[in-house]
């Protein structure tokens, strides 16, 4: 039984806007099967094994679907698809019923917890959502509230490392942090795990002081839980003697409050929140800090200096292996790029084309046009170049600019370019949208501002899921050529080297000419590209780039 899941923060109630699969149609991993409406957007729901879809319980169009309703059945075996021809939505929910019910007669003494449970003050608890569409679980990086603290509307509860990035995730309404019943450092928390309880008054949260959570445990399998919980302590007394008082203060200065409106605001100019001075409600950055705010320049240093007094434990630490080797733990954002990866190599025929561009001109452009724009702070980079070549490339030769969706090929009707960007916690590819009908100059703010926060930690889930052609360029690490793995669903990535100096032939004096040459290598999808379009894509790449003017046409 497939069930709905949280796909924002906030959701409650979802739409299914669209089945992008059939009854009887297989579904690999990673597949879209339907696009589900929530309160923010319409988010694409992915499987991540691979089955069958047996029956279609939701029909399209669907409104107020309840968070953990039956939407579909799936099968591991085609075989087993004409069983569930009749079957209906009233059959899921009562074989989901007699579970629950099977499960109080065995430990009698379970139905009066719960009616103490009515007796406990107003209060709410905070469930782990789904923070990206392939999410299954999740790690409680850090707790930015303590118990007894007030939340107000929007503040940073907690960070979460998902399976993509780490995320803030915050409060969606006032009140004060009653009980944490999940440790920082706890890894592999399920979707829908209670993280901690909230309520309204403040003279509430002592009535939550023994509060354990019974139920949900016993299905949650609680053995993996208080192992983190009794590692958990060694680390506090640990960190008591003297770092504790220090850690405290540099989450305080990094971390910032804001309006979720400043916080949007932020993202599109490349302003860290940081380095705002909020004139809100207990320094929280509104809208006006935002656009009256002008970069210090002193700003960096203090932060420099925040982590120094981190950095003496550290190298304590990594002194303790002696073997041969150190195994590193895997975070979820490396195993969920290793599957992507393996998925990708494995299950899509890959073929390359290359071709040599020459740059002299775009080189010459580039140094005018940040002539003309220094005094904007803005210093345009040949990736920009190559981001917008490519994506007037895909209006050219819009099979480039498609995704294969095992029934259909969809033809994309705008460009958004993912630029792989390379991080602490692995790759991951921000993207630039609408590429086809921006200018260098916004190209080339939005790809700072992205990588900035993608090294950051603070790219938003929207902003790197999707995206319609990948750009990947190791030319700044003197890679003269190489070939890049597909990004599925799309069907193309451009590999770019390094600039190098070549000598061409040419009908002068001296019978060559010097020349900046780049070495491109196109991986396409063979089910959606043929080799001749591939082609045809690049002679329209090389074109663009070796006359830039023809961008402005």
């Amino acid at each position: 039984q497939v069930v709905l899941p949280a796909l924002s923060p906030t959701m409650q109630l979802g739409t299914i806007a669209r089945w992008e699969k059939k009854e009887g149609d297989k579904i690999n991993e990673g597949d879209l099967i339907a696009e589900v409406e929530t309160d923010k957007a319409t988010v694409g729901f992915e499987l991540l094994e691979e089955c069958y879809l047996a029956k279609i319980l939701v029909a399209e169009g669907t409104r107020d679907v309840a968070i953990g309703a039956v939407i579909c059945i799936t099968v591991d075996s085609a075989d087993h698809i004409p069983a569930f021809k009749d079957y209906t939505l009233e059959m899921a929910s009562a074989s989901a019923a007699p579970t629950p019910a099977a499960a109080p007669p065995p430990p009698p003494p379970a139905a009066p917890p719960q009616a103490p449970g009515s007796s406990y003050p107003p209060h709410m608890k905070v469930l782990l959502p789904a923070l990206s569409p392939t999410m299954t679980m999740g790690t409680v990086q850090r707790w930015e509230k303590k118990v007894g603290e007030k939340l107000s509307e929007g503040d940073l509860l907690a960070e979460i490392e998902t399976d993509k990035a780490t995320i803030g995730f915050e409060v969606q309404e006032e009140g004060y942090l009653a009980k944490i019943m999940v440790s920082e450092g706890t890894r592999d928390v399920p979707l829908g795990a209670p993280l901690c309880i909230i309520v309204e008054r403040e003279s509430d949260i002592q009535a939550f002081a023994d509060y354990v959570e019974t139920g949900v445990a016993e299905i949650k399998t609680p053995p993996p839980a208080p192992a983190p919980v009794a590692a958990a302590p060694p680390s506090v007394q640990m960190s008591t003697p003297a770092p504790a008082p220090a850690a405290p203060a540099s989450t305080k200065k990094g971390r910032v409050f804001s309006s979720p409106l400043a916080k949007k605001l932020a993202a599109e100019k490349g302003i860290d929140l940081a380095q705002v001075a909020g004139s809100g409600p207990d320094g929280r950055v509104t809208r006006k800090d935002i656009e009256s705010f002008v970069p210090p320049k002193v700003a960096p240093t203090p932060v420099a200096a925040a982590p120094a007094p981190g950095a003496p434990p550290s190298p304590a630490v990594a002194a303790v292996p002696t073997g041969t080797f150190t195994d590193v733990p895997i975070s979820n954002i490396r195993r969920v790029i290793a599957q992507r990866l393996m998925q990708s190599k494995q299950t899509i025929p890959h073929y390359y084309l290359s071709i040599d561009v020459n740059m002299d001109q775009v080189l010459e452009l580039r140094k005018e046009l940040n002539e003309e724009v220094k005094a904007e702070n803005i210093k345009l980079s040949v990736n920009d170049f190559i981001i917008k070549a490519s994506a007037l490339a895909c209006l050219k030769v819009p099979e480039a600019n498609s995704s294969w969706m095992d029934t259909v090929i969809r033809q994309n009707h705008v460009v958004d370019i993912s630029v792989a960007v390379s991080t602490a916690n692995g790759l991951i590819t921000p993207i630039v949208f609408n590429s086809h009908i921006k200018g260098l100059a916004s190209i080339s703010r939005d790809v700072t501002s992205l990588a900035t926060r993608a090294r950051d930690g603070k790219l938003q889930p929207h902003e790197f899921q999707g995206g319609t052609f990948t750009i990947s360029n190791l030319g700044m690490f003197g890679i003269k050529n190489f070939s890049a793995i597909i990004n599925p669903p799309q069907a193309c990535i451009l590999a770019v080297g390094g600039s190098e100096k070549r000598l061409l032939p040419a009908d002068n004096e001296r019978g060559f000419d010097v020349a900046s040459m780049m070495s491109v290598t196109l991986s396409c999808d063979h089910r959606v590209v043929d080799g001749a379009v591939g082609a045809q894509w690049l002679a329209e790449f090389r074109k663009l780039l070796e006359k830039p003017v023809t961008m402005l046409l």
